[in-house]
């Protein structure tokens, strides 16, 4: 939807630039984190409590964009199962459509009470199909969001749909997901290459790949904050960073696995599919502008009028446009579902890492029941009124909070927990780097990332707009649930760590010194012990001629690979 807004010259200013310097090292900073702990978003923070609020935010905020992302899905799949006929509903004005659905534009029959020597515009009073299917038989839109009207049952069935292929996929959590990650992360790229080396064979293909590559970029966009929070939001969402989803998948690697290699090879592959995605769509986005005759700017739309209106009606305008119609939302199916899969994987996570006895072998439990409640709350956004709830809530909850939780998490990682000391442990785990090697993350984690995450919270904060769905603007109860929605996200940050404090035995600087001090005591018992050792010819591990195992550290209560011999993982013991 970002790119849809822009074209490929003004895109790419602001999506590479937040890739390169919040995008990458966000990443690399929770795959590490997640890896090095082998826990969830919340738990994580279990080597720096006062930040444990975070990782509840984060769970909360994959909470609310899972009730509402899947309203997505649901559409797609309507849409899917509308295109098995021929010719597709929104190519024709059917038995659903009313007096303003036309073929053509059509000039209103109006007269002038005067006369009149200047130019008259009249503006055009009918919907082209595409925009009347969306309002008329998918969503059967209300006026605003004032009026709800009943739910939609074949929205909610397809919702329904939508959660129990979510529910079969994760009913053995990772284990399942993980093969069925397989073909829904694969086919797009099928998909995208087959509309690609059709689009360019249309005509009119050119004007659209034209404007996508910058013949016509609007680079004055680039002094607008929100191009700035939509870019970093289109990041935090394509990469899952900031929400939780890196850290849980990543808890489940191997203890030596090459992050930093995964970590730059899924954020490229990621920024290379959507510029890839960009041509496949423009191509046919051109078409559909020669068709019309008008330039390629006013046929493309942001948002979700790319998906479910502008693309559908330039789809309906191939031969054989069913079957393309089917690959397109069947590939936004396999896209909405593989995001999805990431979002519930932080709550059943987190559910499993809070209360281990309970839910240690009831993995399937957790998924179908966090599927079952999802999908109660989700049944306001298949309401008439649903789209509106979608919009609030996808404008709110998926923007302020996501930059707030990530520079927050940078503060306590490198301010609080110590960046040196989080560098040492990812050496433990991909092998010593030079400093060189380091330089630039130090800078984006220390400096970089988080001045420019606190500029654009600071600017988008300054500039805000209330939101809007096309014309219909929000009341203003809407626009204050949307503020408590965030509240309720980010109060939890101070709540867990006045709890924390309060829960601490003494004092807490006391604490915290004699934490200090109890650390410092084992790390000089433990270089005593390995120098003894290593007279003798021997190591810290050949006292129980065991491998080093993954253990809970007694020094720093972290859970990584211990030294045996000793009561402290590798990282204190060096």
């Amino acid at each position: 939807c970002f790119l849809s807004s822009l074209s490929l010259g003004a895109f790419l200013i602001p999506y590479v630039i937040m890739l390169a310097v919040a995008g990458i090292p966000l990443f690399f900073l929770e795959s590490s984190f997640g890896q090095f702990c082998s826990q969830g978003p919340v738990n994580v923070w279990r080597a720096l409590p006062i930040f444990q609020g975070v990782g509840v935010a984060m769970v909360l905020v994959s909470t609310l964009v899972g009730i509402y992302y899947n309203v997505i899905i649901a559409y797609s799949l309507y849409y899917m199962f509308a295109s098995f006929q021929s010719p597709l509903p929104w190519s024709d004005c059917f038995y659903w459509s009313n007096s303003n659905c036309s073929l053509t534009p059509r000039v209103c029959n109006n007269t002038l009470a005067a006369n009149w020597s200047e130019p008259v515009i009249v503006a055009n009073m009918t919907q082209t199909i595409s925009l009347s299917i969306p309002s008329l038989v998918a969503l059967q839109r209300s006026s605003g969001l004032d009026e709800t009207g009943p739910v939609v049952w074949h929205l909610a069935l397809c919702l329904l749909l939508g959660w129990l292929l979510i529910a079969a996929a994760l009913y053995k959590g990772i284990k399942s997901s993980g093969k069925v990650v397989y073909f829904t992360a694969t086919f797009p790229y099928v998909v995208l290459l087959i509309l690609l080396i059709r689009g360019v064979t249309l005509e009119g293909a050119r004007d659209g790949i034209e404007f996508y590559i910058g013949s016509q970029s609007n680079l004055t966009k680039l002094s607008e904050a929100e191009v700035w929070r939509d870019a970093a939001t289109q990041i935090f969402y394509s990469l899952s960073v900031a929400w939780g989803g890196v850290t849980a998948l990543s808890s489940y690697n191997k203890f030596h696995n090459n992050v930093f290699k995964d970590a730059l090879t899924v954020c490229l592959t990621n920024c290379g599919t959507s510029v890839f995605a960009g041509f496949a769509i423009f191509s046919i986005l051109g078409h559909m502008a020669h068709v019309y005759g008008k330039p390629v700017s006013e046929v493309a739309q942001a948002g979700f009028g790319l998906a479910f209106i502008a693309y559908p009606d330039a789809l309906s305008k191939l031969p054989i446009s069913p079957l393309w119609s089917i690959l397109f939302f069947f590939m936004l199916l396999t896209l909405g579902l593989d995001s999805q899969f990431a979002g519930i994987e932080v709550i059943s996570t987190c559910l499993q890492d809070a209360f281990p006895e309970r839910f240690k072998s009831k993995r399937s439990i957790i998924s179908v029941g966090t599927c079952a409640i999802l999908f109660l709350l989700g049944l306001p956004c298949v309401t008439q009124a649903g789209i509106y709830w979608v919009t609030l809530m996808d404008q709110f909850c998926a923007g302020f909070v996501l930059l707030i939780a990530a520079l927050l998490e940078l503060v306590g990682v490198f301010y609080f927990y110590g960046g040196n000391r989080f560098i040492k442990d990812i050496e433990m785990m991909i092998g010593t780097r030079s400093s060189l090697f380091w330089l630039w993350w130090r800078a984006c984690w220390f400096f970089i990332t988080p001045a420019v995450i606190t500029v654009i919270l600071v600017w988008s904060l300054l500039t805000f707009r209330p939101p809007s769905y096309g014309t219909v603007q929000y009341p203003a109860w809407g626009v204050a649930l949307g503020w408590c929605m965030i509240a309720f996200c980010l109060i939890w940050i101070p709540l867990v760590a006045i709890w924390k404090i309060l829960c601490a035995q003494g004092n807490p600087w006391q604490v915290e010194c004699m934490e200090l001090l109890l650390e410092l005591s084992i790390l000089f018992l433990a270089r005593y012990q390995t120098q003894v050792l290593e007279s003798s010819g021997q190591n810290a591990c050949s006292i129980s001629n065991q491998t080093p195992q993954i253990q809970v550290c007694q020094a720093c209560s972290v859970k990584a690979k211990k030294t045996l011999g000793c009561n402290c993982c590798q990282r204190c013991f060096n």
